[in-house]
């Protein structure tokens, strides 16, 4: 196995009754754990990056490690840009090698944002990459405010632009610390009976692992972006290493320590929306 472009994975995980796990990277560390985390539960994993690594890291070198690690990997393995913000932004993503790239036009006006959106999956079909667009606005735990999508403009979005996978807002939210009440199931079907679009779920984190398992099985959401529980096994985890040994200051022994519990969380994770499907 090795890199896949997102249509590769998420087409088997429309039919075959389960989704896979979009993991949010922000280093190395997180993103050899992933790896070792699908590979160790035989599951595909898509590893993206978001607009908060890209700032920290130069887009070329999370490539490098992405790619690097993609082409060692015993399952599929998408490399996946996370809320581009233009065509341009996609486009270096799949010239440094992603096999998927997702473009956020969610708050543009819905003609712009289906113009625009198949311009991105037009160039990135033209390359052989995936694209995932975005309808309705997913907000933030706390912050900006959601737009739910609406099922008749998800049916136009899917259909005019061509997408591999479509986002939607179905009372999910960015950065949720803790699993909320639950998605809007009758929006989330009504979505779902209109378009045959693999649908994505951004802000996983605040799904309850119960609902992930019935929607993984029984819907067409394929795939849930998981960010926020993991950083917060990872912080749990340093805070624990550095309180344990005060006077321990090496980066790489702190950081490696970290990998072993991330390494697990994410193993539940990708257990939560893998009823089948394995490698």
């Amino acid at each position: 196995m090795t890199r896949a472009a997102l249509a590769e994975v998420l087409q088997p995980a429309l039919h075959g009754g389960y989704a896979v796990a979009g993991f949010v990277c922000q280093g190395w560390e997180d993103m050899r754990a992933y790896v070792a985390a699908a590979e160790a539960e035989r599951a595909p994993v898509i590893l993206q990056v978001g607009p908060g690594a890209r700032a920290h890291t130069p887009l070329p070198v999370l490539a490098a490690m992405l790619r690097h690690l993609a082409e060692r990997a015993g399952v599929p393995v998408v490399t996946h840009l996370d809320h581009g913000a233009s065509l341009d932004e996609c486009w270096a993503a799949v010239a440094e090698g992603f096999t998927s790239v997702m473009f956020d036009g969610s708050r543009l006006p819905l003609q712009q944002n289906i113009d625009e959106t198949a311009a991105v999956a037009a160039m990135a079909h033209s390359a052989g990459v995936s694209c995932e667009g975005e309808i309705g606005v997913v907000g933030y735990a706390g912050g900006a405010a959601s737009t739910g999508t609406d099922p008749d403009d998800a049916a136009r979005f899917a259909r005019d632009t061509g997408v591999d996978a479509m986002a939607v807002s179905v009372g999910n939210l960015h950065l949720q610390r803790t699993p909320g009440a639950g998605l809007d199931i009758a929006r989330l079907r009504a979505i779902g009976a209109v378009t045959e679009v693999p649908l994505v779920i951004h802000g996983g984190s605040g799904v309850p692992m119960d609902q992930r398992r019935a929607l993984a099985s029984g819907s067409s959401v394929c795939k849930f972006n998981i960010g926020t529980e993991l950083r917060q096994t990872f912080g749990t985890a340093l805070r624990r290493i550095l309180a344990a040994d005060p006077d321990l200051f090496d980066r790489i022994a702190i950081l490696s320590a970290a990998e072993a519990p991330l390494t697990l969380a994410a193993r539940a994770a990708l257990r939560s929306v893998l009823s089948q499907g394995r490698a």
